[in-house]
């Protein structure tokens, strides 16, 4: 049940609409289901003699207004108090004798009108469709006093969270006021005469969002929008200095024919130019390490490598939140800013699905918990550089580690959604839980190449081999930790992979509980799936198992030289290659 308030200044234009047509001719029925004292007059079943419902409207607006009038200029200016109560779709309808009990909780929660207050406020409950009512009030008492209505929305949210639960409706998620500000009704209706599949506002958000993930300047973000294609005006100060920032979308009007604008922070609480600027204060850390030693190697492909060593930064932001500390919610902003750079970056046979995880995980990054010490600098970076790297072709080493990411990324998701839990932050942990799922789908799809093929490697090992693995994975998982809930139920994929790594010069026993204790596996849909890719990152092989004939495999473990078999040169292992912060930096391949 969804409460949704405003105010306004105009009674009889209020009541016109309600009980007119609609927009849209979607207006059936109007009537009244409840009023202040059970009696006022109702223009929609108006049993006297020649009823004319304009006159019936006039009454009934000027009953209303009686007290406003008699306040005279100490009345306020915005005296009408309005309230849509709307049910669930799947929720049954209910009689106008239930929605009559539900106005007179709402108005008494908010204060408009006490129980056995004989100066309460005046007010009427219209019900014109199904599914919802609207309440009307004048904010005027019967001893010509204001009513104290602090946190008005807050408590219609309580109240109805508590209705739900007696009428035996779908129960929501209480939020916390740092939601995103939905569509109004105007602006759906408007996208769908128009065509768009979604409100210009939610349009924005996502790209405003999408143009900050891994941004590491101001200028850089601004650019990024206006490449999106998106419409920008800054907000500047008397001294020139900027101090905010509007957007619109090509071709979005309003009737004068101007461009519709949506300030950043009416897109979302934390998208505010000073928001946004003390996100980017952190900028993104130094790209200083050696691909290596991130998790990548130096003949990956640039989207490879990047999702390579943003899988281990996802892995380790996923400890902190079991950590279950507060500075971990400055994780949540970078994880979200991670999503949208996968999303950008992703093939498109898993792009939809991602789009909705990060939309998903976007409610999950704001809380009122706030991390003093935060440092989101290396998960920013990670973000940046997938952008930078450009797309994933969808095929071979890249498409692979777009499966290892997000494998990690569910993980993460998950983790989030418990370090949520734990707050009592019901929407923000009800999000995580839905990008989660948004993400396993994600990863079924571009898992499914790389994991058959490591499946019908592990079935074409020598036998002996294959059950000298297979004796390593059995003594190091439990068997409850081998049940698996996907469609994989052998460790074919996992025993290729040892033998894989064996190859490269690992222990197989030492590499596997490395891999286990890195964290929990409870969450797991299926362990042999999240234990292959973070084998496979750990002994730096080939995401990708078509990948593993054409790159040399140098162990980490034991490091050696390596022949390179296509010019039978020796290649250096990775404790040997010279360090490079960039791949642009690295000295020429001969």
């Amino acid at each position: 049940m969804v409460p949704k308030i405003r105010r306004g200044s105009r009674t009889h234009g209020l009541l016109v609409y309600l009980y007119g047509p609609g927009k849209r001719d979607e207006h059936t029925d109007a009537h009244l289901v409840g009023s202040w004292d059970g009696f006022a007059p109702d223009p929609g079943r108006d049993t006297s003699p020649d009823p004319d419902p304009k006159v019936t409207l006039a009454r009934l607006s000027a009953a209303l207004d009686l007290r406003v009038k008699q306040a005279g200029t100490t009345a306020p200016a915005q005296h009408v108090w309005h309230c849509s109560v709307r049910t669930d779709p799947g929720d049954r309808h209910l009689t106008d004798a239930e929605w009559n009990t539900v106005a007179r909780r709402l108005v008494q929660a908010v204060n408009l009108a006490p129980e056995g207050d004989p100066d309460g406020c005046r007010w009427v409950a219209v019900r014109h469709a199904d599914d919802h009512i609207h309440i009307l009030a004048t904010m005027v008492r019967g001893d010509l006093r204001r009513p104290r209505m602090n946190y008005d929305f807050k408590k219609a949210q309580a109240e109805c969270r508590r209705i739900e639960k007696e009428m035996d409706l779908r129960q929501l998620k209480p939020g916390d006021g740092t939601g995103a500000k939905t569509p109004t009704s105007a602006e759906r209706f408007k996208a769908e005469r128009t065509g768009r599949p979604e409100a210009p506002r939610e349009t924005l958000r996502e790209a405003v969002r999408q143009a900050l993930a891994g941004a590491a300047t101001e200028e850089e973000f601004f650019t990024r929008l206006r490449e999106a294609g998106l419409r920008v005006k800054i907000r500047n100060a008397p001294s020139g200095d900027a101090i905010g920032f509007n957007v619109a979308l090509p071709g979005d009007r309003n009737r004068e024919g101007t461009p519709i604008w949506y300030p950043g922070s009416k897109l979302a609480p934390d998208l505010s130019l000073p928001k946004i600027r003390r996100r980017l204060a952190d900028g993104t850390a130094d790209q200083t390490t050696h691909p290596a030693a991130t998790g990548g190697r130096p003949d990956w492909s640039p989207p490879a490598r990047e999702r390579r060593n943003a899988t281990g930064i996802a892995e380790r932001a996923a400890i902190l939140l079991d950590s279950d500390d507060d500075e971990a919610a400055a994780q949540l902003v970078g994880v979200g800013e991670l999503l949208d750079a996968v999303t950008q970056t992703s093939p498109a046979a898993t792009r939809a699905e991602l789009g909705a995880a990060a939309r998903s995980f976007e409610r999950a990054t704001r809380s009122h918990v706030r991390a003093e010490r935060a440092d989101t600098r290396v998960i920013r970076s990670a973000a940046r550089g997938i952008i930078q790297a450009g797309s994933a072709l969808g095929r071979g080493e890249d498409g692979g580690t777009t499966a290892m990411l997000l494998s990690t990324l569910v993980l993460v998701t998950l983790a989030a959604a418990r370090w949520h839990s734990a707050r009592g932050h019901a929407q923000q942990a009800h999000a995580s839980r839905q990008a989660a799922e948004h993400l396993r789908a994600a990863y079924r799809q571009a898992a499914a190449t790389p994991m058959q093929a490591l499946r019908d490697q592990g079935r074409a090992l020598p036998e002996a081999e294959r059950r000298t693995h297979q004796a390593t994975i059995r003594a190091a998982l439990p068997e409850a930790a081998m049940r698996a809930d996907s469609s994989s139920t052998t460790t074919d994929a996992l025993t290729a992979t040892l033998a894989q790594a064996e190859r490269a010069g690992h222990d197989p026993k030492t590499l596997l509980q490395q891999a286990i204790d890195m964290r929990e596996l409870d969450t797991a849909d299926d362990v042999n799936d999240v234990l292959v890719w973070r084998l496979r990152r750990l002994a730096q092989l080939p995401a990708h198992p078509g990948e593993a004939t054409r790159r040399p495999q140098a162990g980490t473990s034991q490091p050696k030289a390596s022949t390179n078999r296509t010019n039978n040169r020796t290649a250096p292992t990775a404790a040997a290659r010279p360090a490079a912060s960039d791949p642009r930096n690295r000295p020429p391949r001969r």
